[in-house]
């Protein structure tokens, strides 16, 4: 299952070296989800190209939440609109919100779920390997120069190669011990 609310938004892809203001901009989104959420905020990391440093990214802070039940909406959805995001995405396991500004992609997840996992093993990954980095950056600097329909086609189009780093963050997962 997946519900995109609103349908799909035809935008730019804009790309921009990293910030150092990135880490603060999450620092702050991070006050604010756990404001309005307290105790039923078990996890919110910095995910994303945002949270690489030297990687090349769409200036969107990509954060992720781990609450109990990602599928009890009326746990969560209604603190968060209050505290000005917006539901975008609903699927199995996991929903997406944002700011009416689009600066801030909110993704939730159940605690010690695979989504969960698996995002922050890509980001870890990427901040240790510099090869798979730059390989990512080169991609999405490639896709960027295409006219996509919308920004799911875009992040499609990274599928593959974001398929290809995940095998290798596995094996050094397993090689190192790494854990959420």
């Amino acid at each position: 299952m997946f519900e995109l609310i609103g349908g799909p938004e035809k935008r730019d892809i804009v790309l921009t070296g990293y910030s150092e203001s990135w880490p603060a901009m999450f620092s702050q989104e991070r006050e604010r989800i756990v404001g309005a959420l307290g105790e039923k905020a078990f996890r919110v990391d910095h995910v994303g190209s945002t949270s690489v440093p030297g990687l090349t990214a769409k200036p969107i802070i990509d954060i992720d939440l781990s609450v109990f039940d990602a599928e009890d909406e009326a746990d969560y959805v209604p603190a968060l609109e209050s505290a000005g995001y917006q539901l975008r995405v609903r699927e199995t396991g996991h929903r997406m919100m944002r700011t009416a500004d689009r600066s801030v992609h909110l993704h939730i997840c159940s605690a010690g779920s695979e989504w969960e996992r698996r995002h922050l093993l890509f980001r870890d990954w990427l901040r240790t390997d510099q090869a798979d980095r730059q390989a990512y950056a080169a991609l999405k600097l490639q896709l960027a120069q295409r006219d996509w329909p919308d920004a799911e086609a875009y992040a499609d189009a990274k599928s593959g190669l974001i398929a290809e780093i995940t095998d290798r963050a596995e094996s050094w997962a397993a090689a190192t011990s790494w854990t959420v």
